[in-house]
């Protein structure tokens, strides 16, 4: 049952952040420099594939709230019981933010290919959001536990925009589309800096938060093991970002070595939201 909680986390997490990430890529922050992309044949393919990660995050939003009220009772039978999943709904605040996000998954995936993209965009900025309020921080009531969901908020935007956005490195560096990719990732590694700096602050305040110092105690067991190997994985990100801003100024773009390099920054991310998911479901031990 646990272990099926964080697979789900794992897959929903990621389907929302890249829902948003890529979307941010694309209509936000580097729409002048995409235009020979959305004009190609590869454009039509990644907002197909973005209707399916909206599929994907709806069905492991309700496989969620099922696998927490079978959770909650203790037993499997519980995930299909619909009075008990009634009460999780109606009676946990993990219900109450729930019910909105569901509502949110649902619009992404009705008005996916028919509304603008900047609505889709404001929709899975929404659902995105809509994690915070799920996480540790509410754990806290009053105005502490509202900064922290706020801080946690401002911390998936983040990694979403991080994450996101080497997926579509990824999905430009596959062909050739007409994009400049040296433009591209130039612009992106200054905006990855500003990243990082949202990202390491809001994290460092989560920790503070919810351990009550700057580490959690014991530093390298349960809660504080898999924190370290997020902060390993977060890491590993970093010196691979610093080799693709000195790729990408170089004379003639090595597309080979930039491929391999954003191939293996996708994998760590991957695995930071591993641990992401784990930490969860993982008390803080509080000091």
């Amino acid at each position: 049952m646990h272990e099926g909680l964080i697979l789900c986390r794992f897959i929903h997490f990621g389907a929302v952040l890249l829902l948003f990430g890529i979307g941010a890529f694309r209509w936000l922050l580097f729409i002048p420099h995409l235009l020979p992309f959305e004009a190609s044949p590869a454009g039509p393919p990644l907002s197909r594939l973005l209707g399916w990660l909206a599929v994907v995050a709806l069905a492991s939003a309700v496989a969620w709230l099922m696998l927490t009220a079978a959770y909650l009772s203790s037993d499997w039978s519980s995930a299909i019981d619909p009075s008990t999943v009634g009460l999780v709904l109606g009676n946990t605040w993990f219900g109450h933010v729930w019910i909105v996000h569901l509502l949110l998954n649902a619009l992404v995936v009705i008005l996916n290919h028919r509304a603008k993209p900047r609505v889709m965009l404001v929709l899975n900025t929404l659902l995105l959001m809509t994690l915070a309020p799920v996480g540790h921080g509410a754990m806290f009531d009053g105005l502490k536990g509202q900064l922290l969901i706020l801080n946690q908020m401002l911390h998936l935007l983040g990694v979403g925009t991080w994450l996101g956005g080497l997926w579509m490195l990824a999905w430009l560096l596959r062909a050739d589309h007409g994009v400049d990719l040296a433009a591209v990732l130039r612009r992106f590694s200054g905006i990855g800096y500003g990243l990082v700096a949202v990202i390491i602050a809001t994290g460092l305040i989560n920790v503070r938060a919810l351990s009550g110092g700057f580490w959690p105690e014991p530093g390298f067991a349960g809660f504080g093991l898999v924190l370290a190997v997020k902060v390993v994985m977060v890491l590993g990100m970093l010196v691979l970002a610093a080799l693709n801003r000195q790729l990408a100024h170089s004379v003639d773009l090595p597309v080979a070595r930039l491929r391999l390099s954003v191939f293996l920054e996708c994998l760590l991310g991957a695995g930071a939201l591993a641990a992401v998911s784990l930490l969860g479901t993982l008390p803080p031990m509080l000091g």
